[in-house]
């Protein structure tokens, strides 16, 4: 009955499972709210300003002021989801995703709204303090014009003026005025101009002693609206200069969002099929561990009322790797237990317990890594660190006791008693019980590798390549995008193939001519165009209209100052210098000083050669690229901690180390023990990297490949690099002091070695 009854609570749950996915799944991902970078909008930077040079200083109490202002004028134009952050050095950051008219809603937002009456003299008449607040209307005049209703405060005060306007002709005219600068306008240039600055100069005929005042000129309803909006938002107290923006166009949000869905699919896809093949049973176990993980990260960040952005999507793709690692250092222990003859009970439950050290400290190290993205990241990386962090626990949730569970019912029914081959190990891999052989003994198809006799030969390798990049990059340099160098990036979509030529004759043409345009896209329909200025918003909203016009399409254009270029660097560098310290700590404190300093010469190693692969390469360098390098510092380390911990549990069961010799077979032993499962692990991850890599969208590219570069390197670094020199520090003590005892090493490392 017991066997009956777990067999039927495994496909019990199994029914859960797929029943709560398969009807919640649609409503959840509807209601995921998309970045501006999936769906067209724009994010812009602003730096608080006095209104005048020598005016006072800006405090905290004017800042919040000004975003609220802004968020008064964010809802005239009925933006769904707005994300107005307040942040340090008197800055405030716009996200307004899916906004159609962009050029119109930056323009609202960074007009100060101050609004005057003057006479064709310039001399001021009245001004906003004269108008009631919060009355602005849209409404159309008696012929059907859309027009701008105003209540003044003093209807006798307004007769007053129009009284005196209506004597001054022929220049009668009352002109109406947002944000003049005295010394800068005048109505006497502006008329001239077939679009003048001022919003609208009617003739005064006669005096008007009314309350109500009317804006007439050759307004659109939606420009009545937005002017209604910015009136009764009220006048910014500051000046708001854009340091940073970035716009992307809706099509192209569109597109990004398709391919990297799909690219995402098919790598997953391929970490399915690869588990079924190679773990069976277990394998079936992960890809229902593995739906239930993406279905979680998913509810949750809908639950936070996240903000999904193209980083994001990457994050979730590649916390599927983190979780399969998880599930195949479990998967590779209970194989192990197997193959010295236990019972399928005893395995699994020696398995489970023996790669929970592992698969904790790796986890915790690179939940280290997101923590530290997350709190020096702009807003997409920020985006990526968070769905990296819920990803890091609802895996640990998901592959840790979900697989235990699920697998436990079936194991403790009863029904997998010496089917070994249900776990992917054939009969002539299995020996007798009676031989009394212990897991850490077993052969293994590494075992003719000696890692620890051939480490001056990767030594030399790796000097060689690091040396190589140090003089390639002292000639080359790095190819920084605006991110760390300032500057104008654009990128230009066409329906059909183009060709850098036609690009470069047009851009002269509308006076935005440039030596640096990339041809790229499936197939040669985008165009990637790169300035050295910072672009204006005046700039940047005259050159979207110029090449949608051109192209039909609105074009990508992201624009840094050099003040928030430094910044990025700086944040970039220190998030790097935090993480590592923070992994360093904790290893030097899980296990021994020796392994830190080890670790960190690796970390080093792995960070320097992707530096230096992308200096070689002419690969651009941009913000993404530094998450993707701390991404590859939880990889690495990841990695490094597995080959450690068992380097640990080898000592331990060995009991003490009386020479140099056993020191180099245990840790040649350790590596030959993890490296299927470091293979196994990297190669899952791969998959979704080279399907982001080949079929995702453009702007995840480098990200893509500064990933796998990190991974080839990490994946050598923890086996030929950090290993060797843990060895080569340790071989110095055990010269100085001779054997070391199992207790002694014991005090150095943590107190939770595996039991053996």
């Amino acid at each position: 009955m017991k066997t009956r009854g777990r067999i039927l609570s495994f496909l019990l749950l199994l029914v859960i499972f797929g029943a709560t996915i398969g009807t919640t799944a649609n409503p959840i991902l509807k209601t995921v709210k998309l970045g501006l970078d999936l769906q067209g909008g724009f994010e812009v930077l602003y730096q608080v300003k006095p209104l005048k040079k020598d005016g006072p200083e800006i405090t905290e109490s004017d800042v919040k002021d000004t975003a609220d202002a802004l968020t008064n004028r964010v809802d005239a134009l009925g933006v769904s989801e707005p994300n107005i952050q307040v942040e340090s050095g008197n800055r405030i950051r716009v996200q307004l995703a899916g906004v159609e008219n962009q050029e119109s809603a930056r323009e609202l937002l960074s007009t100060q709204a101050n609004l005057t009456f003057r006479d064709v003299n310039d001399r001021l008449l009245l001004d906003g303090t004269d108008l009631k607040e919060g009355k602005a209307k849209a409404d159309f005049d008696d012929k059907g014009y859309p027009i701008v209703t105003l209540e003044m405060k003093e209807a006798d005060k307004f007769g007053e003026i129009t009284t005196e306007v209506s004597q001054m002709a022929p220049n009668n005219q009352l002109v109406i005025w947002l944000d003049f600068e005295e010394g800068v306008d005048s109505f006497a240039a502006e008329v001239l101009k077939p679009d003048p600055k001022f919003v609208s100069a009617p003739n005064v005929q006669y005096p008007i002693h009314s309350s109500t005042v009317q804006i007439s000129g050759s307004f659109t309803v939606e420009e009545t609206k937005q002017l209604k909006g910015i009136l009764n938002a009220g006048a910014l107290p500051v000046h708001l200069e854009e340091v940073y923006s970035t716009s992307v166009g809706a099509q192209f949000g569109e597109q990004a969002l398709n391919k990297t869905v799909n690219a995402g699919i098919i790598g997953i896809a391929l970490i399915f099929v690869f588990m079924l093949l190679y773990y069976r049973l277990p394998g079936l176990i992960a890809v229902v561990t593995l739906s239930v993980y993406i279905f979680l990260v998913v509810l949750v960040f809908t639950l936070i009322n996240g903000v999904l952005t193209l980083p994001g999507i990457a994050a979730l793709m590649l916390g599927v790797g983190m979780a399969v690692d998880a599930n195949i250092l479990m998967y590779e222990r209970i194989r192990e237990e197997l193959r010295v003859g236990k019972s399928v009970k005893t395995s699994f439950v020696a398995g489970a317990k023996s790669s929970f050290t592992a698969i904790l400290d790796a986890n915790i190290t690179t939940l280290l890594a997101a923590v530290v993205l997350f709190i020096f990241g702009t807003s997409s990386v920020k985006g990526f660190a968070l769905i990296l962090i819920i990803s890091i626990l609802v895996s640990f949730l998901t592959a840790v006791w979900g697989s235990r569970l699920l697998l436990g019912l079936l194991v403790n029914s009863g029904l997998l008693d010496g089917k070994t081959g249900w776990f992917g190990i054939s009969k002539s891999k299995v020996h007798p019980i009676e031989d009394e052989i212990e897991t850490l003994e077993l052969t293994t198809k590494f075992d003719r590798l000696d890692f620890v006799g051939t480490r001056k030969r990767f030594y030399t390798i790796s000097a060689v390549l690091l040396i190589t990049g140090v003089v390639v990059l002292g000639i080359f340099k790095l190819n920084l995008g605006i991110d760390f160098s300032s500057g104008t990036r654009v990128e230009i979509l066409a329906d059909h193939p183009v060709a850098s030529e036609d690009i470069t004759k047009y851009l002269e043409e509308i006076g935005h001519p440039s030596d640096d345009i990339v041809i790229s896209g499936d197939t040669g329909n985008m165009g990637v165009i790169r300035y050295k200025n910072d672009f204006k918003q005046g700039e940047v909203n005259k050159f979207k209209s110029d090449i949608a016009k051109e192209y039909g399409v609105d074009p990508n254009i992201s624009t840094v100052s050099p003040t928030v270029g430094k910044e990025l660097a700086k944040n970039a560098i220190s998030a790097l210098l935090y993480a590592m310290l923070g992994i360093i700590i904790y290893v030097a404190f899980r296990f021994e000083w020796r392994m830190g300093v080890a670790t960190i010469i690796g970390l080093l190693h792995d960070v320097f050669f992707m530096v230096a692969i992308f200096s070689i390469l002419r690969l651009e360098v941009d913000i993404t690229f530094i998450a993707a390098v701390l991404t590859i510092v939880g990889y690495s380390i990841n990695d490094t901690i597995v080959t450690f911990d068992r380097i640990r549990e080898n000592i331990n069961h060995r009991g003490r180390i009386d020479n140099v010799a056993e020191l180099a077979d245990i840790v040649n032993k350790s590596l030959r023990q993890t490296l299927g499962r470091s293979v196994n692990t990297v190669l899952t991850v791969v998959f979704v990297v080279v399907a982001l890599m080949l079929l995702g969208a453009e702007s995840i590219q480098t990200f893509s490949i500064a990933l796998l570069i990190g991974l080839i390197a990490g994946t050598y670094s923890s086996i030929f690099i950090s290993a060797q020199i843990w060895f080569d520090l340790k071989k110095r003590e055990i010269n100085k002091k001779g054997a070391i005892k199992v207790d002694e090493t014991k005090k150095q490392w943590g107190s939770d070695e595996p039991v053996v």
